[in-house]
């Protein structure tokens, strides 16, 4: 007996040895485990940033594409520009250094009409070539070969031609002969319908290069195109509409996600909140522009010859229509490289301005191109000021549309998304309803994640029949029912043991994610009351614009040097 004792005692030490390695190695594999769902996690989240970083790679790198590709294309444009028309450059050259030349009675009669000539028959179908002869022949007193060439000039492009030679005649101090070609010139001219180089016009007339005479005539004539079309039905409306797109036009594109990085992560009002903000800005840009326009006094020519000469360029250069299809292209490709490559935002910036390359516009779309788009118009700062004087009240009533469709397009709340749950703010001053409403979602999220964390029908069966066989064991010491039992005792405990360390870690995760979530709403409602304070900013400066447009007035007074009086432009 107290041998059978000792070998039981030393088998059932044997077994609690056994069940202590069992629960060890649980133990170690729970922790195994634990870890392992951690690193999935991490994964997961690395998942995420690495695919949000492929995402900003693709759009840079297509951004960059067309960035490149726009560079490219600009390239071959201007090559093509080049080699389609650039023997008109020669003859642009020539307009001035004709005259120039006459000036001072430096280079031969006969060498200019051998040049012109050459020149007509370098460059068939072009206006400016025949106008040439004519000029070329006028100054030689060959008043056939001028008539010739002037009825050639007239007959490829008439507006044109008769522009040319009024700012000839006023370069000759022909009164009356710049009066009648400019009286021939407006009577050709329909106010809905004017071609681009009219600007060259306006620009003669704001820059005081007429005579008072001939001043007081054009602005009579311009006063009657705005009364003309004034009388249309809807013109309030479309001047509005036109001055609407022309300040719209002016939006600033920047791009706010790393000032505001939680509301750019979490908010799915983020673009509408970033397109309110940059619409804001709209009175700073416009302010600014506006501003430098009557900033300063604008240097005069030396002399009425300088002062035409950079009309005459002006005209034979950027007016030809056979090269506007190209010069939109160039335009386009300089949009996209303006915007580095993000082509949308060039293509929106191209349709607002595209109107300043229309082959013909009315007076009033004319005088908008000049004021807003300078560099595509081809307006100088004199012509801006004019245009400006004029439009003065069409552009006070757009700024007020633009202002109030801005203020209306502000978000009424904003919608703050954190680990699925959706809370709204208006200005972030409710910190304490969304907190609760987290701590709320948070807390269901935990309690389902635990409620999913339960022991299998297996645990339970192996606990039941692990006491079965130890009951059955007992009575007559079964070592092998016995070690079956205290295995499925063993394996129970174990998967319970397993089960709490779960739970443990369940509670972990959600402690630290429940944290982590308040910090990222915190955050959001930060950025939702600086994005107010910012957008309130952005919008005080629309009195201020205001201002600047009430105290321009419709009298601007140029100061001219050609003349001995101030001339004051009505």
């Amino acid at each position: 007996m107290a041998t059978e004792r000792i070998i039981h005692l030393a088998d059932l030490a044997f077994i609690e040895n056994g069940i202590r390695t069992i629960r060890s190695d649980v133990t170690v594999v729970s922790q195994q485990v634990e870890g392992v769902g951690q690193e999935l996690a991490h994964t997961r989240s690395e998942l995420a940033e690495l695919e949000q970083l492929f995402r900003e790679f693709i759009e840079a790198d297509a951004m960059a594409k067309e960035l490149q590709l726009a560079e490219t294309r600009q390239v071959k444009i201007r090559q093509e520009l080049e080699t389609k028309y650039g023997y008109y450059d020669q003859v642009r050259r020539q307009a001035t250094g004709i005259l120039q030349a006459a000036d001072i009675s430096i280079v031969r009669q006969e060498t200019i009409t051998a040049a012109t000539e050459e020149l007509m028959l370098a460059t068939p179908r072009y206006w400016l070539a025949p106008a040439l002869v004519a000029l070329g022949a006028w100054l030689n007193d060959n008043q056939a070969l001028a008539n010739k060439g002037l009825s050639e000039a007239l007959r490829r492009d008439d507006e044109k031609t008769t522009l040319f030679f009024a700012l000839i005649a006023r370069r000759a101090s022909r009164t009356a002969a710049c009066s009648t070609w400019l009286d021939r010139y407006f009577g050709m001219q329909d106010p809905t319908k004017l071609d681009r180089q009219t600007v060259v016009l306006v620009d003669a007339l704001a820059s005081g290069v007429f005579g008072a005479d001939v001043r007081s005539k054009c602005t009579a004539r311009t006063e009657a195109w705005i009364d003309e079309l004034s009388q249309r039905a809807g013109f309030v409306e479309e001047q509005r509409n036109q001055w609407n797109t022309a300040l719209i036009s002016k939006t600033p594109n920047l791009d706010s996600a790393q000032r505001y990085p939680y509301l750019a992560k979490h908010s799915p009002t983020w673009q509408k909140l970033e397109a309110s903000v940059n619409a804001a800005g709209i009175h700073a840009v416009v302010l600014e522009h506006f501003t430098k326009i009557f900033d300063g006094a604008i240097p005069p020519s030396p002399n009425i010859q300088v002062a035409v000469d950079n009309l005459l360029h002006k005209l034979v250069k950027n007016f030809d229509d056979e090269e506007l299809p190209l010069r939109r292209d160039d335009r386009l490709c300089q949009l996209v490289i303006d915007e580095r490559g993000n082509r949308k935002n060039a293509q929106q910036r191209y349709a607002m301005e595209s109107a300043a390359l229309d082959e013909q516009i009315s007076f009033t779309q004319l005088l908008t191109n000049a004021a807003m788009h300078p560099e595509t118009s081809h307006a100088s700062r004199a012509t801006q000021r004019y245009a400006t004087a004029l439009s003065k009240q069409w552009i006070r009533e757009a700024h007020a549309d633009v202002t109030a469709s801005v203020r209306a397009a502000v978000p009424a709340s904003v919608q703050i998304d954190i680990e699925g749950w959706t809370g709204h703010t208006q200005d972030g001053s409710n910190e304490a309803p969304l907190q609760e409403g987290l701590d709320k979602h948070i807390d269901a999220l935990k309690a389902a994640a635990l409620g999913e964390l339960k022991l299998g029908a297996m645990a339970w069966a192996a606990v039941i029949i692990g006491g079965l066989f130890v009951l059955l064991g007992l009575p007559s010491f079964n070592w092998l029912l016995l070690g079956l039992g205290a295995g499925g005792i063993v394996w129970f405990f174990s998967a319970r043991s397993k089960l709490e360390q779960a739970r443990a870690g369940v509670e972990r995760k959600f402690a630290s994610l429940r944290e982590l979530a308040r910090q990222a709403l915190k955050a959001s409602l930060a950025e939702v009351v600086e994005w107010h304070r910012e957008f309130a900013r952005r919008d005080a400066v629309s009195a201020d614009l205001a201002r600047l447009l009430d105290q321009i007035s419709a009298q601007q007074f140029v100061l001219s040097s050609h003349d001995n009086a101030r001339q004051v432009l009505a």
